[in-house]
This record gives structure tokens, C-alpha cells and sequence, in this order.
């Protein structure tokens, strides 16, 4: 069994010559006795000709879609008239005069072109994922994602970073996300946890004299699935020493030039736009602002701090805000979309989400009764209203108005693209730097500061000494890259001095001091003797590739990807586990009460 030629691989220049190809059948056609087939592999199509003399006629009459069949013959130019431009292949196609079959598809579960193979139910299509691989626009988003790997090892590879692989099995850390726990056999009662990331590890690594380091490291956490979110997902893991936060933004963007230039052709321009987190969540509301569109806030708190709304008053006083947006020329919005937007504010904690409509030279609005004509006027000119536009407000601590009006602008501008008011180009590629956010947050729950990134960013040398008095006030060298409102990833300056470190720990963050040595101990201890500065990044790969292909799901440039409910329904994972099993790693399940 050997193949002269793959089925992208034979043009007119081959005319004449014997070849044997091997591939699965994409489709047989009877035109008046005279068989076609399309024979499909890796790289593409070509035409096979069976005629009634052909010794192998018979067998080829009962051919079905996706077998799998070696043909082997002369390859002839097409009768004119019958090329096909749309292939390479296109001007020729091969007379068979041998066929093996080598197995014969059972009866498809569902059609494999993409036209129809999309609104095939993707439960079904998970299920028989190796079928679903098959088709070409699948095929080739494994293709791209492939090439989007190599442009990256390859861009590291020439900055003389080294690619070191780390464990998977690591150890629990609970602050972090919810983790998958792997029990031990051979240590009863001890658990390993698949690491959420490699982060100590490579700081290990720049202990150790690495210097340069990355891996495409496959990363996990046990959280509820979403579009953009897996149980298991591969980033792009960067770590290197004597750096500082100028060389990490170099670093990154020559490496996604490289990406976006190997794989889509494309420049982008470089640097990249840069925001301070505090004006990330003023103007767009969040802390990856999508740039494509405006729609900003606008802080309307002294308009309204002496208001006799007092709703808006009341917030003002109390040390809130109170934000807008106008959403231009959407005042058609329907009653369902209002209440879809006003259900999206519920979901953050807000009681309602008042608004003011402009239509036909009036405003239209239950809160306008409450609004004195100076604010009125004032709002008019702060969000230059007018006829066709409908704006909202938000009133509440400064965070969750930001984070309200921020979800609202996303999804208006997801309204007025559908009515053709935003265009969106496939091709408007919006990259952003969100820098200098605050080191740490207060969590009213559990009545102590919290990393806002993690407890092993730097803060901004200046600021350390608020440590002890007023931790909110302190920077932290982090570093989020943004991409059309995704993040990409984010990083940081990382800790190199014990000291600093076990005061985060313990005085900041009020971590006990067993817990640290328990989980940081060795961390602590490795920092003494000569731990480099460094810093690093970690960009999440997969995210990265359902933008350069335009996917809305992760699911789609994954191999075999599981479902929301977290299953793989091809392999019929996770499944039940025998007794002896349980009892070999000393586990007793809980009897249903």
C-alpha cells in the first residue's frame, strides 16, 4: 500500500502519468453509467472516473460515502466543459483501473458537509467527534491552531527562551479556583490537584538559572463551562528573569505580530494602546474594554448629588456614582429586548435599570417626572442626545455601576450591530494593554484584602510602603492583554525578595502562618538562596485561536472538547469506577440518603 500522490497534489502538468491515491470517498456520482468519485484526504479532492469496463466497475457501484479505498490508474485532463476551477485539482481526474477497499462506511449519523453538518445537534456531533474532524472547515481550524503554535515556539525559539515541560500533578492550593483532586494510591489520605497553572513551577524554573522559559502548558479547573471556558485548556506560558514590565510588552506583541502575520497575513500595528484599569472601568466599564465600538460612561454623580431624585441622591451621598451611556440610534429597542437588558442588571445586583428614550423630538421615560429641567438640559449635554438614541443609567458603589453599565454596553452594541448600525469588520483586530491595577481588593465577605490578580505580583516599588497603612492604595505590576473584548492573558512582575513575600502573606492577605508554610513554605525558602527579579505572562492559547478563526466556542478548535455539563460524549467520560478501584485509593463513596 503506497500512495504516488496525495489528493491536492495532481495537475494538468501530470496528465498521462500513473499515480495511486488513498483516501475516503466524499461522494459517488452515476452520470449515465459512467461512475464519479470524489476522493477526499488531509489535503484536499480529486476526481476519480470509473468506466462500465473498468475491472473494478462493480465494486465501485457499491461504494458508500466516507469508505475508505486505495484507486490506482492514469491521470487524464478533463473533457472541456467539466474542469472545475474551484479545485487545484481541478483540470484533471483519475481513470481507475485497480481499486482496493479498505473498510466500508456504515451508514453515516449525520451529513459531514458543513452546510448541513451545522445545524446538526452538537451532542450528536461530540459524540461521533471523529466524524465530525472530517470535514475540511474542521480539519482546517486544527490546521490553523497548529500554525499559530509553531509561529509562537518559533518566535520564542529565536529569543532564546527554552521550552521545559512541568508536572501536572501538583499540589492543593483551595484559594485558587475550584480544582480537580487526584487521590494518591501509595499515600493514603493525600490528594494531588491538577494544576490550575504552572505558575510556581516556573518561578522555580527562574530560580534555577532558566532565565528563559516557556511551555504550552495544558492547564485545569473544575468551574462551571461556558463558551470561552474548558475543564482542560492549553496557555501559552511565558517566564523570564532580569525583565521588566517594558520588555514583557515588547516581547508579547512581537510574538502575536509574528501569529497574526504567519497565520492570517496580516500586520498589526504595534505598541499596543495602553489603559489604566481606573480608566478601563470609567470609560467602557470593565477591565477588558471591547474597542471596535464607543458607547462610553459617563459619570454623572455631581449632576445629580443634590438631585431631588432622590434615588440618584441618595447614591451620591452614600459615596457612590451614578453613570450613563447612550446607546445612539437604538430607541426602536423592543419591550423584550428592555427586559432582557433589564433581567442582565438584575444579574449584578442591580434593582432595575432605569432609561430615557428620545423619540420624535420627546423624551420618554418613569423617571423623567423626578428629573428638574437643569438636569435634564445637563444630561442632553453630557450624552449628546438625540432623536433615535436611549440611554441608561446605573447607581450604585462605584464597581458595580462600572460592571452594570459595562454588560449593557455590550450588549446594546450586540443590538445595534444586528440592525446594521455598528459594522464590526472579521478583520478589526483591537489590541489593548490594561495596566496598573490596584495590587489588592477588600472582600466584605471575608472581612480581608485579596490579590486582585495573585499574592505573587510585585507591587510598584513607590507604593510599598502603603503596604501596612492602606493596601488599596498600592499598584501592582500586572498586566492584562486585551483583544476585541477578550483577555488574551495576563501577567505580571512577580515577587523575588522573601521578605516582601512573606509579608503579603502573612500581614496583607492574613494567610496563618502554617498555611503559608504549607503551601508556600519551599517557595519561601527557594527565594533565599539568590531568586532572580523576574516577571512573566500567560496568554490563554485557546481563546487566542477562536479569534483568529472568528469561533464563537472554544469547543470548535479543540480536538475533542467536552460538552457544558463537562463530558466527553465520544468516550463516555467521566464514567463509574469499579469497587476495587475505590478501595485500591482508599475512597468510600458517600450513600445516597
Amino acid at each position: 500500500m503506497k500512495r504516488t500522490h496525495t489528493c491536492n497534489q495532481l495537475t494538468s502538468e501530470d496528465a498521462g502519468k500513473e499515480a495511486t491515491l488513498i483516501g475516503w470517498v466524499q461522494s459517488v456520482r452515476d452520470h449515465g453509467g459512467v461512475l464519479f468519485v470524489d476522493l477526499r484526504d488531509r489535503e484536499g479532492v480529486t476526481q476519480v472516473v470509473f468506466h462500465p469496463d473498468c475491472p473494478v466497475y462493480e465494486k465501485a457501484q457499491k461504494l458508500r460515502d466516507e469508505s475508505v479505498v486505495e484507486v490506482s490508474g492514469k491521470i487524464v485532463l478533463r473533457e472541456s466543459g467539466t474542469v472545475n476551477p474551484n479545485l487545484k485539482t481541478g483540470e484533471i481526474e483519475l481513470e481507475c483501473s485497480d481499486m482496493t477497499v479498505h473498510n466500508m462506511c456504515e451508514v453515516l449519523p449525520f451529513p459531514l458537509d458543513d452546510d448541513r453538518a451545522d445545524k446538526v445537534n452538537e451532542d450528536l456531533r461530540l459524540q461521533y467527534r471523529y466524524l465530525d474532524l472530517r470535514r475540511p472547515r474542521n480539519l482546517n481550524l486544527l490546521r490553523l491552531r497548529h500554525k499559530a503554535a509553531q509561529a509562537i515556539r518559533d518566535h520564542l525559539n529565536s529569543e532564546g527562551f527554552i521550552e521545559v515541560e512541568t508536572p501536572v500533578l501538583f499540589k492543593s492550593t483551595p484559594e485558587g479556583a475550584r480544582e480537580f483532586l487526584v487521590p494518591s494510591r501509595i499515600n493514603p489520605g493525600c490528594f494531588y490537584a491538577l494544576n490550575q497553572s504552572p505558575q510556581q513551577y516556573k518561578q522555580m524554573l527562574m530560580v534555577s538559572g532558566i532565565e528563559r522559559y516557556y511551555q504550552m502548558a495544558k492547564c485545569f479547573r473544575d468551574e462551571d463551562l461556558r463558551a470561552d471556558r474548558q475543564p482542560e485548556f492549553t496557555q501559552v506560558d511565558i517566564e523570564l528573569s532580569f525583565v521588566e514590565r517594558e520588555d514583557m510588552y515588547a516581547l508579547v506583541e512581537n510574538m502575536l505580530k509574528k501569529v497574526w502575520k504567519e497565520v492570517l497575513g496580516m500586520e498589526i500595528k504595534t505598541p499596543f494602546l495602553r489603559m489604566h484599569y481606573e480608566e478601563a472601568m470609567n470609560r467602557f466599564g470593565v477591565d477588558k474594554p471591547d474597542m471596535r465600538f464607543g458607547i462610553e460612561l459617563t459619570d454623572l454623580t455631581e449632576t445629580f448629588k443634590d438631585s431631588q431624585f432622590k434615588v440618584f441622591a441618595n447614591v451620591a451621598k452614600e459615596g457612590g456614582v451614578i453613570k450613563a451611556i447612550n446607546a445612539k440610534g437604538l430607541s426602536d429597542i423592543t419591550q423584550g429586548e428592555l427586559k432582557s437588558l433589564e433581567d442582565v442588571a438584575k444579574t449584578l445586583g442591580a434593582k432595575g435599570l432605569a432609561f430615557i428614550k428620545a423619540e420624535n423630538g420627546t423624551w420618554k421615560s418613569p423617571i423623567l417626572k423626578f428629573l428638574s429641567e437643569a438636569e435634564q438640559q445637563a444630561l442632553k449635554e453630557k450624552l449628546n442626545i438625540e432623536d433615535g438614541d436611549i440611554v441608561f443609567f446605573a447607581a450604585s458603589k462605584w464597581e458595580q455601576a462600572c460592571a452594570i453599565l459595562g454588560r449593557i454596553r455590550l450588549e446594546c452594541g450586540r443590538l445595534l450591530q444586528a440592525r446594521g448600525k455598528i459594522k464590526i469588520s472579521p478583520d478589526d483586530f483591537k489590541f489593548l494593554w490594561v495596566i496598573e491595577f490596584p495590587l489588592m481588593l477588600y472582600d466584605e465577605e471575608q472581612g480581608r484584602y485579596v490579590s486582585a490578580h495573585h499574592p505573587f505580583t510585585s507591587p510598584v516599588p513607590e507604593d510599598v510602603k502603603y503596604l501596612d497603612s492602606d493596601p488599596l492604595r498600592v499598584r501592582g505590576q500586572h498586566y492584562d492583554i486585551v483583544l476585541n473584548g477578550t483577555e488574551l492573558g495576563g501577567g505580571s512582575i512577580r515577587i523575588h525578595q522573601p521578605e516582601l513575600q512573606e509579608k503579603v502573606f502573612k500581614d496583607v492577605l492574613k494567610i496563618p502562618a502554617d498555611v503559608v508554610e504549607s503551601r508556600f513554605g519551599y517557595m519561601l525558602k527557594a527565594f533565599k538562596y539568590g531568586a532572580p527579579p523576574h516577571g512573566g505572562i500567560a496568554l490563554g492559547f485557546d481563546r487566542l485561536v477562536s479569534i483568529l478563526t472568528n469561533r464563537q466556542s472554544i469547543r470548535d478548535i479543540i480536538a475533542f472538547p467536552k460538552t457544558q455539563k463537562g463530558q466527553d460524549l465520544m468516550a463516555q467520560s467521566p464514567s463509574p469506577v469499579t469497587e476495587k478501584q475505590l478501595k485500591d485509593l482508599h475512597i468510600r463513596l458517600a450513600e445516597d440518603e
